[in-house]
Formats: structure tokens, C-alpha cells, sequence
């Protein structure tokens, strides 16, 4: 008996040991990717200073790099998608949860996971075949920010669904003894409860969003210097300059866009660590921690 209890705290232990590792190794490879980037975009910053966020014109042959269009694009055009996506996500949320029978909510959820795992360039190439053609949106910011909003849904539907879904029954049943119909149940009981779960799981969304690459380069338009709230006009963004110019840049101009990776980079883990705070603390208020 002692002997394998023995082998029990030890089998414990190795696996305690093993994910602190794993934890650790993630981590130390985070910090490698960010001194890296950081260094080389160094030369850019040490050439224009904080004119680098401030300074609306890009050129590359005059030695000159504006990041705030681009800046200005990502926001737009993930601002866009959210616009777009939380509603759906959210409605298709509560449905899951709330009204559909299980034959339902099955197929729904496995669609779900199916959406998150299509490639973005074949949603980057439907959006040029398809929103850009035929329905006369052009490559613009709404065009990018329809499909950053596709690429989204999946992302925030399943999050607020898991949330959602950790309101205590009592809850509901108490609001539907009272007479509440189902509506004024999930508005006093749901809503109540899981709202800062929702709120990270938009936050999560948003960074996908600012995040996207390859989908955002082949629809948002490329155009350089662009800022305006005009919906249908040609724009650019970080993610989308980087992956355009690479091939083509000078150690500077390779330096400025390694600078928009580190923006880039920094806002997302922000936005990341704010929404998996929100969750944590949502899912703690739930236990009653």
C-alpha cells in the first residue's frame, strides 16, 4: 500500500514538473520572439523616434515610415468585424443554449468548429471572388472587416456559449417560477451572470481580428496613407503591409515593418491577457469565489 502510494506521489510530482516545464518553455519562447523582433526594429526607431506612430506617410524609397494608417486600418477594420459578428455570435449563443433541442445544437456546434478551422486564405479569396465582384463592396475596409467577421463568429460564439452555459439552473428556474417568459429570463438571469464572460470573449475575438494576416491582404486594398471612416474606401493595416512589402524591402524599410509586427504584436497581448482576465474573474463570480 505504501509502495504505491509512493508511486502515486511521484507520479504526481513528475507530472506537476512536466507542465511547469511546458509553462516555463512557452514562456521563455514568448520572451525569444519578442527581444528578437524588438532589436531588429530598433534601426527604424532610432531613425524616426516616436514619429514612427505619429507620421501618416509611408515611403520606403525616401526613408520614411508612418505606421499610424496602418494602426488606423487594424482598428477599423476589426472595429468593423465586431460590429458585425457580435451579434450574430452572441443570438447564436443563447439559441445553442436556450432554445434549441439537443438534435439541434449538436449540428450547431460541430459547424462551429468547422468554420474555425477553414483556412483564412480561402475566406481571403471568396471575399475578393465573391464581396468584391458581385456584391460591388470593392477591396475596402468593409470588405476586410466582413470577412475578419466570418473568420470571428466561430471564435466568439463558442466562448459565450461555454459561459452562458455556467449560469446556475437555479437561476432560470427561479426567474421562470416568478412568470418570467424566456426572454426576460435570459435578460435578468443569463445576461447578469455571464456579462464579463461575454466581454472577454468579444476581446478574444478582437484580437483575432487585429491579428489576421493573409484574409486582410487580399481584400482591404492596400492603399497606403489612408485614414478615413469611410467604409467602402481602400485602406490598409498592419498585418496586411507586413505580408505585401516583405519580399521586397531594404534592411530599413524590413526594420519598419519588423516595428509594425512589434505593435501589432504588444496590442494583442494586451488585449489577450485583458480578456482572459475578464473571463477568469466571470467564471470565479459564477463559482461564487
Amino acid at each position: 500500500m505504501l509502495d504505491l502510494r509512493g508511486r502515486k506521489q511521484y507520479a504526481d510530482r513528475a507530472f506537476r514538473s512536466s507542465a511547469a516545464s511546458a509553462a516555463a518553455l512557452v514562456l521563455l519562447i514568448l520572451g525569444l520572439i519578442a527581444i528578437t523582433i524588438t532589436r531588429r526594429s530598433m534601426p527604424v526607431f532610432r531613425e524616426m523616434g516616436l514619429r514612427f506612430f505619429t507620421t501618416t506617410r509611408w515611403a520606403p524609397a525616401d526613408s520614411l515610415f508612418g505606421a499610424l494608417p496602418f494602426v488606423w486600418g487594424t482598428a477599423f477594420t476589426a472595429l468593423i468585424a465586431l460590429a458585425i459578428a457580435v451579434p450574430i455570435s452572441l443570438g447564436m449563443a443563447l439559441f445553442m443554449t436556450q432554445v434549441a433541442p439537443p438534435a439541434v445544437k449538436k449540428p450547431m456546434v460541430y459547424m462551429m468548429d468547422l468554420l474555425a478551422g477553414v483556412p483564412s486564405v480561402v475566406f481571403g479569396l471568396w471575399g475578393v471572388l465573391v464581396l468584391s465582384q458581385y456584391f460591388d463592396l470593392g477591396r475596402s475596409f468593409l470588405t476586410a472587416g466582413i470577412i475578419l467577421a466570418i473568420m470571428v463568429i466561430p471564435i466568439i460564439t463558442s466562448l459565450s456559449r461555454e459561459v452562458i452555459e455556467t449560469t446556475p439552473p437555479g437561476d432560470k428556474e427561479g426567474a421562470l417560477a416568478l412568470g418570467a417568459t424566456r426572454w426576460e429570463m435570459i435578460g435578468a438571469a443569463v445576461i447578469p451572470h455571464s456579462a464579463g464572460g461575454l466581454v472577454g470573449a468579444v476581446m478574444l475575438g478582437l484580437g483575432r481580428a487585429m491579428g489576421e494576416t493573409i484574409a486582410a491582404a487580399l481584400v482591404i486594398g492596400s492603399a497606403l496613407g489612408q485614414i478615413t471612416l469611410r467604409p467602402l474606401a481602400a485602406g490598409n493595416s498592419m498585418p496586411a503591409v507586413i505580408a505585401n512589402e516583405w519580399g521586397e524591402a531594404d534592411d530599413l524599410h524590413k526594420s519598419a515593418l519588423i516595428a509594425l509586427a512589434v505593435t501589432l504584436f504588444v496590442i494583442t497581448i494586451v488585449v489577450n491577457l485583458l480578456a482572459t482576465g475578464i473571463v477568469q474573474r466571470s467564471m470565479k463570480r459564477g463559482q461564487g469565489l
